[in-house]
């Protein structure tokens, strides 16, 4: 059995065609379940998702909405997980959408790995209206960790042997890097399948999200440093960031502008959106 957790917060633009990206999938040869965890939704999340019930039964898969009167993803997370029936889990955002083949590919590679597996889709970054955003996505995916097998932000997922590999979600920023890194690259499997996740829209929002997303990293460093040995991520040298700064100028000034107002500016003030 496969099951989706789904953590959703005020997400009633996102969770209808997200759910119905991944009850369009193509079938992936077991039964499947969706499990959105709904938490301190004050907007039409609930309503969009159980909307869907009959959309998944017509796609034979299982749909439960849990509705959460407190907000927190990571309570929702491991709420999911409690709930879930299957020995193949899925984490999956509610603003990501996912191609027809993937769901399948994920489950055939999780299924088949012989011991403890990471997996995740090659991600898209959906267009973004904003120029500044559109510059700073460009660059931002020709870095390394973008272009890794598996980098797994928005969606990832993983076999009963590597969700055995830690326990409750703890309290942290970061939850996809903390899974991430729970494996080596040889357990990571990137699929050819897409999906497409978005950014936020300009300026202001990218430093916000990027200091909440460094901080997220740091903290794992502080609290799990052994888990930094799994990274297995390159490390740009001056030349590549000179030969990435000569092949797209615009992309590298907008990059480098929101790296240096994170450094210079004070640190967030708690959750904020990935979008």
């Amino acid at each position: 059995m496969l099951s989706v957790i789904l953590p959703a917060s005020n997400e009633q633009d996102w969770i209808g065609p997200c759910l119905d990206a991944l009850l369009a999938s193509d079938p992936v040869g077991m039964t499947a379940e969706v499990i959105v965890v709904a938490n301190g939704c004050r907007d039409g999340t609930v309503a969009a998702a159980q909307a869907r019930a009959g959309a998944a039964d017509a796609a034979g898969w299982r749909l439960e909405v849990v509705d959460l009167a407190k907000p927190g993803k990571l309570n929702a997370l491991n709420i999911g997980d409690a709930r879930a029936g299957g020995a193949l889990r899925v984490y999956l955002d509610a603003d990501v959408l996912v191609s027809p083949p993937l769901i399948g590919q994920i489950a055939r590679a999780l299924a088949a790995a012989p011991g403890p597996a990471y997996a995740s889709g090659t991600p898209e970054i959906a267009a973004a209206r904003s120029p500044v955003t559109r510059a700073y996505a460009r660059f931002w995916m020709r870095l390394p960790f973008a272009g890794s097998a598996a980098p797994g932000f928005g969606l990832f997922a993983v076999n009963a042997a590597g969700r055995a590999r830690w326990g409750a979600f703890p309290d942290i920023i970061s939850d996809d890097t903390f899974v991430r890194l729970h494996f080596a690259p040889s357990e990571r499997i990137g699929l050819p399948a897409t999906y497409s996740w978005p950014m936020v829209e300009g300026f202001r929002r990218l430093v916000r999200v990027r200091r909440r997303q460094d901080e997220g990293v740091a903290q794992i460093a502080a609290q799990w440093p052994m888990l930094l040995g799994n990274e297995g991520k390159a490390r740009l040298a001056p030349g590549s960031v000179l030969r990435l700064a000569l092949a797209d100028p615009a992309g590298f000034a907008v990059y480098a502008a929101v790296s240096l107002a994170v450094k210079l500016g004070p640190r967030s003030r708690g959750w904020v959106r990935g979008r």
